[in-house]
Protein backbone atom coordinates (compact mmCIF):
# COMPACT_ATOMS: atom_id res chain seq x y z
CA UNK A 1 0.00 0.00 0.00
CA UNK A 2 1.70 3.72 -0.81
CA UNK A 3 2.46 5.84 1.95
CA UNK A 4 -0.34 8.07 0.82
CA UNK A 5 -3.09 6.04 1.38
CA UNK A 6 -1.86 4.86 4.78
CA UNK A 7 -2.07 8.63 5.90
CA UNK A 8 -5.36 9.19 4.73
CA UNK A 9 -6.67 5.99 6.43
CA UNK A 10 -5.00 7.26 9.57
CA UNK A 11 -6.08 10.89 9.23
CA UNK A 12 -9.18 9.80 8.01
CA UNK A 13 -9.69 7.23 11.85
CA UNK A 14 -8.76 10.30 13.67
CA UNK A 15 -11.50 12.26 12.20
CA UNK A 16 -14.09 10.00 12.83
CA UNK A 17 -12.77 9.49 16.72
CA UNK A 18 -13.29 13.75 16.90
CA UNK A 19 -15.86 13.60 15.60
CA UNK A 20 -17.80 10.58 17.89
CA UNK A 21 -16.19 13.25 20.68
CA UNK A 22 -17.53 16.57 19.55
CA UNK A 23 -20.81 15.03 18.00
CA UNK A 24 -22.77 15.29 21.60
CA UNK A 25 -21.64 18.66 22.52
CA UNK A 26 -22.46 19.76 18.55
CA UNK A 27 -25.74 18.86 19.20
CA UNK A 28 -26.17 20.34 22.62
CA UNK A 29 -24.98 23.90 20.51
CA UNK A 30 -27.24 23.36 17.93
CA UNK A 31 -30.21 22.91 20.70
CA UNK A 32 -29.60 25.80 22.51
CA UNK A 33 -29.16 27.68 19.30
CA UNK A 34 -32.39 26.54 18.07
CA UNK A 35 -33.92 27.51 21.81
CA UNK A 36 -32.63 30.97 21.26
CA UNK A 37 -34.53 31.21 18.23
CA UNK A 38 -37.50 30.68 19.67
CA UNK A 39 -37.35 32.63 22.45
CA UNK A 40 -36.49 35.78 19.81
CA UNK A 41 -39.71 34.64 18.02
CA UNK A 42 -41.42 35.12 21.14
CA UNK A 43 -40.30 38.11 22.08
CA UNK A 44 -41.25 39.76 18.94
CA UNK A 45 -44.90 38.88 20.05
CA UNK A 46 -45.36 40.07 22.79
CA UNK A 47 -48.29 41.67 22.47
CA UNK A 48 -50.04 38.36 21.75
CA UNK A 49 -48.31 36.96 25.02
CA UNK A 50 -48.99 39.79 27.29
CA UNK A 51 -51.05 38.07 29.53
CA UNK A 52 -49.16 34.93 30.44
CA UNK A 53 -47.52 36.48 33.60
CA UNK A 54 -51.39 36.94 34.47
CA UNK A 55 -52.03 33.17 33.88
CA UNK A 56 -49.09 32.27 35.78
CA UNK A 57 -49.74 34.72 38.99
CA UNK A 58 -53.12 32.83 39.29
CA UNK A 59 -52.50 29.40 39.29
CA UNK A 60 -54.79 27.26 41.17
CA UNK A 61 -52.79 25.67 44.34
CA UNK A 62 -55.00 22.65 44.64
CA UNK A 63 -54.68 21.73 41.10
CA UNK A 64 -50.92 22.33 41.05
CA UNK A 65 -50.76 20.07 43.79
CA UNK A 66 -52.75 17.45 42.38
CA UNK A 67 -50.72 17.78 39.11
CA UNK A 68 -47.85 17.05 41.12
CA UNK A 69 -49.02 13.93 42.61
CA UNK A 70 -50.21 13.05 39.00
CA UNK A 71 -46.01 13.28 38.11
CA UNK A 72 -44.96 11.49 40.68
CA UNK A 73 -47.43 8.61 40.04
CA UNK A 74 -45.60 8.53 36.39
CA UNK A 75 -42.46 8.00 38.24
CA UNK A 76 -43.61 5.21 40.58
CA UNK A 77 -45.78 3.76 37.36
CA UNK A 78 -41.88 4.17 35.98
CA UNK A 79 -40.19 2.46 38.66
CA UNK A 80 -42.70 -0.56 39.17
CA UNK A 81 -42.62 -1.85 35.56
CA UNK A 82 -38.47 -1.97 36.23
CA UNK A 83 -39.29 -3.85 39.16
CA UNK A 84 -41.61 -5.99 37.62
CA UNK A 85 -39.43 -6.89 34.76
CA UNK A 86 -36.46 -7.77 37.61
CA UNK A 87 -38.69 -9.89 39.41
CA UNK A 88 -39.33 -12.18 36.41
CA UNK A 89 -35.87 -12.56 36.41
CA UNK A 90 -36.07 -13.14 39.67
CA UNK A 91 -34.45 -10.52 41.44
CA UNK A 92 -36.26 -8.71 44.26
CA UNK A 93 -35.43 -4.66 44.39
CA UNK A 94 -37.35 -2.37 46.77
CA UNK A 95 -39.19 0.14 45.06
CA UNK A 96 -38.08 2.78 46.46
CA UNK A 97 -35.03 2.34 45.47
CA UNK A 98 -35.76 1.67 41.79
CA UNK A 99 -37.66 5.17 41.98
CA UNK A 100 -34.45 6.70 42.98
CA UNK A 101 -32.49 5.02 40.64
CA UNK A 102 -35.52 6.43 38.31
CA UNK A 103 -35.52 10.10 39.02
CA UNK A 104 -31.51 10.14 38.60
CA UNK A 105 -31.61 8.70 35.44
CA UNK A 106 -34.42 10.71 34.17
CA UNK A 107 -32.51 13.98 35.28
CA UNK A 108 -29.38 12.46 33.46
CA UNK A 109 -31.31 11.77 30.18
CA UNK A 110 -32.95 15.43 30.72
CA UNK A 111 -30.13 17.45 31.22
CA UNK A 112 -26.60 16.39 29.67
CA UNK A 113 -25.15 15.51 26.36
CA UNK A 114 -25.67 12.30 25.44
CA UNK A 115 -27.63 11.50 28.71
CA UNK A 116 -28.92 8.85 27.28
CA UNK A 117 -26.09 6.94 27.19
CA UNK A 118 -25.00 8.09 30.86
CA UNK A 119 -28.15 7.01 32.07
CA UNK A 120 -28.53 3.60 30.42
CA UNK A 121 -24.78 2.73 32.36
CA UNK A 122 -25.88 4.16 35.49
CA UNK A 123 -29.21 2.63 35.90
CA UNK A 124 -27.37 -1.10 34.70
CA UNK A 125 -24.74 -0.54 37.59
CA UNK A 126 -27.36 0.06 39.79
CA UNK A 127 -29.17 -3.09 38.47
CA UNK A 128 -25.94 -5.05 38.98
CA UNK A 129 -25.12 -3.82 42.90
CA UNK A 130 -28.75 -4.64 43.49
CA UNK A 131 -28.28 -8.11 42.57
CA UNK A 132 -28.78 -8.91 38.74
CA UNK A 133 -26.39 -9.89 36.67
CA UNK A 134 -25.29 -8.51 33.44
CA UNK A 135 -27.84 -10.42 31.08
CA UNK A 136 -30.54 -9.67 33.76
CA UNK A 137 -29.63 -6.09 33.69
CA UNK A 138 -29.30 -5.33 29.81
CA UNK A 139 -32.45 -7.35 29.30
CA UNK A 140 -34.20 -5.27 31.67
CA UNK A 141 -33.31 -1.72 30.28
CA UNK A 142 -34.23 -3.38 26.65
CA UNK A 143 -37.57 -4.41 28.03
CA UNK A 144 -38.04 -1.06 29.34
CA UNK A 145 -37.32 0.04 26.32
CA UNK A 146 -39.60 -1.51 24.66
CA UNK A 147 -42.68 -1.31 26.72
CA UNK A 148 -41.67 2.63 26.69
CA UNK A 149 -42.00 2.52 23.01
CA UNK A 150 -45.06 0.13 22.54
CA UNK A 151 -47.17 2.07 24.74
CA UNK A 152 -46.23 5.48 23.76
CA UNK A 153 -47.31 4.44 20.22
CA UNK A 154 -50.38 3.16 21.44
CA UNK A 155 -51.02 5.97 23.26
CA UNK A 156 -50.70 8.01 20.26
CA UNK A 157 -52.36 6.17 18.02
CA UNK A 158 -55.34 6.48 20.68
CA UNK A 159 -54.85 10.23 20.52
CA UNK A 160 -55.50 9.94 16.56
CA UNK A 161 -58.51 8.43 16.90
CA UNK A 162 -60.21 10.24 18.99
CA UNK A 163 -58.80 13.60 17.10
CA UNK A 164 -60.96 12.08 14.40
CA UNK A 165 -60.79 14.50 11.27
CA UNK A 166 -58.92 17.35 12.76
CA UNK A 167 -55.89 15.04 13.91
CA UNK A 168 -55.90 13.85 10.29
CA UNK A 169 -55.48 17.54 9.08
CA UNK A 170 -52.25 17.55 10.87
CA UNK A 171 -50.54 15.30 8.79
CA UNK A 172 -49.95 12.75 11.50
CA UNK A 173 -51.60 9.73 10.18
CA UNK A 174 -48.67 8.31 8.49
CA UNK A 175 -46.70 9.04 11.33
CA UNK A 176 -48.74 7.63 14.28
CA UNK A 177 -49.83 4.43 12.20
CA UNK A 178 -45.96 3.79 11.20
CA UNK A 179 -44.59 4.56 14.77
CA UNK A 180 -47.62 1.91 15.95
CA UNK A 181 -46.19 -0.65 13.56
CA UNK A 182 -42.55 0.02 14.24
CA UNK A 183 -43.45 -0.57 18.02
CA UNK A 184 -45.66 -3.77 17.35
CA UNK A 185 -43.20 -5.06 15.49
CA UNK A 186 -40.48 -4.20 17.91
CA UNK A 187 -42.44 -6.22 20.53
CA UNK A 188 -43.13 -9.08 19.04
CA UNK A 189 -39.04 -9.43 18.49
CA UNK A 190 -38.50 -8.65 21.74
CA UNK A 191 -40.77 -11.07 23.05
CA UNK A 192 -39.40 -14.11 20.42
CA UNK A 193 -36.32 -15.36 21.22
CA UNK A 194 -34.81 -16.39 17.67
CA UNK A 195 -35.47 -12.99 16.33
CA UNK A 196 -34.30 -10.88 19.24
CA UNK A 197 -30.89 -12.36 19.28
CA UNK A 198 -30.72 -11.74 15.73
CA UNK A 199 -31.67 -8.55 15.32
CA UNK A 200 -29.78 -6.99 18.13
CA UNK A 201 -26.81 -8.72 16.62
CA UNK A 202 -27.38 -7.01 13.01
CA UNK A 203 -27.80 -3.57 15.16
CA UNK A 204 -24.48 -4.49 17.24
CA UNK A 205 -22.77 -5.37 13.77
CA UNK A 206 -23.57 -2.06 11.92
CA UNK A 207 -22.58 -0.22 14.69
CA UNK A 208 -19.31 -1.46 14.68
CA UNK A 209 -18.92 -1.30 11.43
CA UNK A 210 -20.28 1.96 11.16
CA UNK A 211 -18.47 3.81 14.22
CA UNK A 212 -16.03 1.17 15.21
CA UNK A 213 -18.30 0.67 18.34
CA UNK A 214 -18.30 -1.63 20.52
CA UNK A 215 -15.06 -3.42 20.65
CA UNK A 216 -12.24 -4.25 23.42
CA UNK A 217 -13.18 -5.28 26.48
CA UNK A 218 -17.03 -3.54 26.11
CA UNK A 219 -17.86 -5.47 22.99
CA UNK A 220 -16.95 -8.61 24.86
CA UNK A 221 -19.17 -7.80 27.39
CA UNK A 222 -21.86 -7.30 24.58
CA UNK A 223 -21.39 -10.00 23.30
CA UNK A 224 -21.86 -12.39 25.96
CA UNK A 225 -25.24 -10.01 26.77
CA UNK A 226 -26.29 -10.65 23.99
CA UNK A 227 -26.18 -14.84 24.01
CA UNK A 228 -27.65 -14.38 27.19
CA UNK A 229 -30.63 -11.83 26.05
CA UNK A 230 -33.19 -14.88 26.34
CA UNK A 231 -32.30 -15.23 30.04
CA UNK A 232 -35.76 -14.40 30.94
CA UNK A 233 -39.42 -15.44 28.88
CA UNK A 234 -42.19 -12.77 29.98
CA UNK A 235 -45.37 -15.05 30.75
CA UNK A 236 -48.39 -13.28 28.62
CA UNK A 237 -49.50 -12.20 32.08
CA UNK A 238 -45.87 -10.57 32.85
CA UNK A 239 -46.04 -8.68 29.51
CA UNK A 240 -49.55 -7.80 30.13
CA UNK A 241 -48.91 -6.48 33.69
CA UNK A 242 -45.08 -4.72 32.00
CA UNK A 243 -47.18 -3.00 29.13
CA UNK A 244 -49.69 -2.05 32.21
CA UNK A 245 -47.19 0.15 34.02
CA UNK A 246 -45.78 1.86 30.92
CA UNK A 247 -49.03 2.91 29.97
CA UNK A 248 -49.68 4.13 33.73
CA UNK A 249 -46.02 6.25 33.14
CA UNK A 250 -47.31 7.77 29.88
CA UNK A 251 -51.29 8.81 30.79
CA UNK A 252 -50.35 10.13 34.13
CA UNK A 253 -47.80 12.24 32.50
CA UNK A 254 -50.31 13.32 30.43
CA UNK A 255 -52.80 13.40 33.71
CA UNK A 256 -50.52 16.45 35.14
CA UNK A 257 -50.69 18.20 31.47
CA UNK A 258 -54.21 17.96 31.56
CA UNK A 259 -54.41 18.98 35.37
CA UNK A 260 -52.12 22.11 33.79
CA UNK A 261 -54.60 23.52 31.86
CA UNK A 262 -57.12 23.48 35.14
CA UNK A 263 -54.40 24.92 37.42
CA UNK A 264 -54.23 28.15 35.14
CA UNK A 265 -58.21 28.51 35.09
CA UNK A 266 -59.10 27.32 31.19
CA UNK A 267 -60.50 24.08 30.01
CA UNK A 268 -58.63 21.12 28.92
CA UNK A 269 -58.58 20.44 25.03
CA UNK A 270 -59.48 16.96 25.93
CA UNK A 271 -60.71 16.03 22.27
CA UNK A 272 -56.49 16.90 20.93
CA UNK A 273 -55.05 16.31 24.32
CA UNK A 274 -52.96 13.00 23.62
CA UNK A 275 -52.58 13.49 20.38
CA UNK A 276 -50.78 16.26 21.07
CA UNK A 277 -49.28 14.70 24.10
CA UNK A 278 -47.73 11.72 22.07
CA UNK A 279 -46.54 14.08 19.33
CA UNK A 280 -44.84 16.01 22.22
CA UNK A 281 -43.00 12.91 23.70
CA UNK A 282 -42.00 11.87 20.37
CA UNK A 283 -40.24 15.25 19.90
CA UNK A 284 -38.97 14.55 23.73
CA UNK A 285 -36.64 12.02 22.09
CA UNK A 286 -35.35 14.08 19.24
CA UNK A 287 -32.01 13.96 19.79
CA UNK A 288 -31.64 17.71 19.46
CA UNK A 289 -31.92 18.97 23.01
CA UNK A 290 -31.42 17.42 26.20
CA UNK A 291 -34.91 16.55 27.51
CA UNK A 292 -36.68 17.90 24.63
CA UNK A 293 -35.88 21.81 25.49
CA UNK A 294 -37.67 23.69 23.45
CA UNK A 295 -38.76 21.24 21.20
CA UNK A 296 -41.39 19.38 23.89
CA UNK A 297 -42.59 23.43 24.40
CA UNK A 298 -43.63 24.26 20.73
CA UNK A 299 -45.03 20.80 19.57
CA UNK A 300 -47.46 20.51 22.53
CA UNK A 301 -48.41 24.42 22.18
CA UNK A 302 -49.10 24.44 18.48
CA UNK A 303 -50.83 21.38 18.55
CA UNK A 304 -52.71 21.99 21.18
CA UNK A 305 -53.72 25.81 19.78
CA UNK A 306 -54.46 23.59 16.68
CA UNK A 307 -57.60 21.62 18.55
CA UNK A 308 -58.45 24.68 19.89
CA UNK A 309 -56.93 26.00 23.18
CA UNK A 310 -56.02 29.35 23.13
CA UNK A 311 -52.51 30.88 22.45
CA UNK A 312 -51.93 32.57 25.75
CA UNK A 313 -53.45 29.78 28.10
CA UNK A 314 -51.92 26.51 26.39
CA UNK A 315 -48.52 28.62 26.25
CA UNK A 316 -49.22 29.29 30.06
CA UNK A 317 -50.15 25.64 31.03
CA UNK A 318 -47.57 23.43 29.11
CA UNK A 319 -44.91 25.74 30.68
CA UNK A 320 -46.49 24.84 34.26
CA UNK A 321 -46.62 21.12 32.92
CA UNK A 322 -42.35 21.55 31.92
CA UNK A 323 -42.00 23.07 35.29
CA UNK A 324 -43.27 20.18 37.14
CA UNK A 325 -42.33 17.55 35.02
CA UNK A 326 -38.76 19.06 33.90
CA UNK A 327 -37.46 21.57 35.99
CA UNK A 328 -38.43 20.84 39.37
CA UNK A 329 -36.89 17.70 38.78
CA UNK A 330 -33.44 18.66 37.63
CA UNK A 331 -32.10 19.78 41.29
CA UNK A 332 -33.97 16.90 43.01
CA UNK A 333 -32.56 14.37 40.86
CA UNK A 334 -28.71 15.77 40.78
CA UNK A 335 -29.33 16.01 44.49
CA UNK A 336 -30.19 12.56 45.04
CA UNK A 337 -27.10 11.39 42.76
CA UNK A 338 -24.97 13.44 45.16
CA UNK A 339 -26.42 11.70 48.13
CA UNK A 340 -25.73 8.17 46.45
CA UNK A 341 -22.50 8.89 45.19
CA UNK A 342 -21.59 10.03 48.55
CA UNK A 343 -23.57 6.92 50.29
CA UNK A 344 -21.42 4.81 48.34
CA UNK A 345 -17.89 5.69 48.51
CA UNK A 346 -18.77 5.59 52.46
CA UNK A 347 -19.47 2.01 52.03
CA UNK A 348 -16.36 1.58 49.33
CA UNK A 349 -14.32 3.20 52.45
CA UNK A 350 -16.13 0.65 55.39
CA UNK A 351 -15.79 -2.10 53.58
CA UNK A 352 -11.75 -1.35 52.57
CA UNK A 353 -11.09 -0.62 56.69
CA UNK A 354 -13.15 -3.66 57.50
CA UNK A 355 -10.91 -5.92 54.91
CA UNK A 356 -7.96 -3.62 56.52
CA UNK A 357 -8.90 -4.89 60.08
CA UNK A 358 -9.61 -8.71 59.10
CA UNK A 359 -5.89 -8.85 57.20
CA UNK A 360 -4.12 -7.48 60.65
CA UNK A 361 -6.53 -9.34 62.59
CA UNK A 362 -5.27 -12.72 61.04
CA UNK A 363 -1.52 -11.21 60.24
CA UNK A 364 -1.12 -11.10 64.77
CA UNK A 365 -3.36 -14.79 64.81
CA UNK A 366 -0.41 -16.17 62.51
CA UNK A 367 2.17 -14.02 64.29
CA UNK A 368 1.07 -15.87 67.62
CA UNK A 369 1.01 -18.82 66.78
CA UNK A 370 4.74 -19.12 65.33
Amino acid sequence: MPPSVGVTTRQRSRLRKAARRLWPFAKFAVGIALAALALWALAGRRGELAGLTGYLSGVRPWWVFLAAVAEFGSLISFATLQRRLLEAGHVAVKLRILAVITLVATVMTNSIPAGGVVATIFSFRQFRRRGSDEALAGWTLVATFVAASVSLSLVAAAGLAIAGAEGAGLDLVGVTVGVLILALALGFVFLKRRPLIWAVSALVRASRKISGWPRGELGDHVDRIIQQLTVVSLTPLQAGAALGWALGNWLLDCSCLALSFLAVGVGVPWKGLLLAYGAGQLAANLPITPGGLGVVEGSLTIALVAFGGAEVSTVAAVLLYRLLSFWIELPIGWGTWAFMTLGARRERQAEAQLESREVGDSRLKWEATK
